[in-house]
């Protein structure tokens, strides 16, 4: 009778934790383009010049149910002329409960974007190399690191509206 006891005293003691839950992962959206080719392949040995793009979106699609979208560009040039632009937007629905807000937030902008980098990561690679280009390489990306200096920012710049206030 006691275990019994112990279990449902347990039960209710998970049910006020936070908990988080990964229900999906899939590819939203994929786009390549090589505007140059065949041309960009015939020409001069210039170093390729890589600018890579992140950003992230949340919708929230239930109570506890959120779509975490991370948005990757990378775009290629030689010179002038683009020899290639791969965008892949890789999503994940992700069950949060427990969490207070700042919590909730800090989980969406950084444990999420972890957990779908690598599938965008070997999207974009599969996406370059299949073009015809050199493998290309997305080198590991500190979300908390960027959730943190995006906080700081945030936090400069309401100090700096309250001090004009």
């Amino acid at each position: 009778m006691a275990e019994t006891t112990n279990g449902a005293a347990n039960g209710q003691a998970q049910q006020g934790q936070a908990q988080l839950s990964l229900q999906k992962i899939y590819t939203k959206d994929v786009s390549f383009e090589a505007p140059g080719a065949p041309q960009i392949f015939q020409g001069t040995a210039s170093q390729p010049n890589v600018e890579l793009n992140l950003s992230q979106r949340v919708t929230q699609l239930g109570e506890a149910a959120f779509e975490v979208v991370l948005s990757v560009t990378a775009t290629c040039k030689i010179d002038d002329k683009t020899a290639y632009l791969a965008e892949v937007h890789q999503a994940g629905i992700f069950g949060l409960s427990g969490f207070d807000g700042p919590g909730r937030d800090a989980v969406l902008a950084t444990y999420c974007p972890n957990v779908l980098f690598p599938y965008a990561r070997q999207v974009v690679s599969d996406l370059v190399q299949n073009g015809g280009f050199p493998p290309f390489f997305l080198q590991p990306i500190n979300f908390d690191a960027l959730y943190a200096d995006q906080q700081r920012r945030r936090m400069e710049a309401d100090q700096g509206a309250g001090a004009n206030a």
